[in-house]
């Protein structure tokens, strides 16, 4: 599923707060697909309703890829693994866990949070003029 969230608005500040989805849109332990001030941006939720924001773009194969990726657990780090080369990726700051033999490269994230059921992403007055 890819969401197409308009950012066009009067101004993007330093912290912007996007609406995204409704939380129950999002199916716990999937990702989707955000299209959001020039980004493609992954979007998970744990069975926990934790939701995460990182860049849909695989550090290490450069395909747009990462909403398809395998969620889990690496002791309390909530994860995803490429669906690629299997790298596998802390979903809060997006350090890489498991390089798998590679020199390990880090996986951009966004702050998210959820009110009154709604998820949204902060991006950066920057971010809506950047391309993935």
């Amino acid at each position: 599923m890819t969401i197409d969230v308009a950012t066009e608005s009067p101004a993007l500040t330093s912290s912007t707060w996007i609406d995204v989805c409704r939380l129950e849109d999002l199916a716990p332990e999937r990702g989707v697909v955000a299209l959001m001030g020039g980004h493609q941006i992954a979007i998970f939720r744990t069975f926990a309703n934790d939701v995460y924001a990182v860049h849909q773009r695989d550090p290490f194969s450069g395909a747009f890829v990462m909403s398809r990726g395998i969620v889990g657990t690496r002791g309390d780090a909530p994860t995803v693994a490429s669906p690629m080369f299997k790298q596998v990726f802390d979903l809060r700051t997006g350090e890489c866990l498991d390089a798998v033999g590679k020199e390990p490269l880090s996986l951009r994230t966004w702050p998210t949070r959820v009110q009154d059921g709604v998820v949204h992403v902060a991006l950066a007055g920057a971010d809506a003029e950047e391309s993935p």
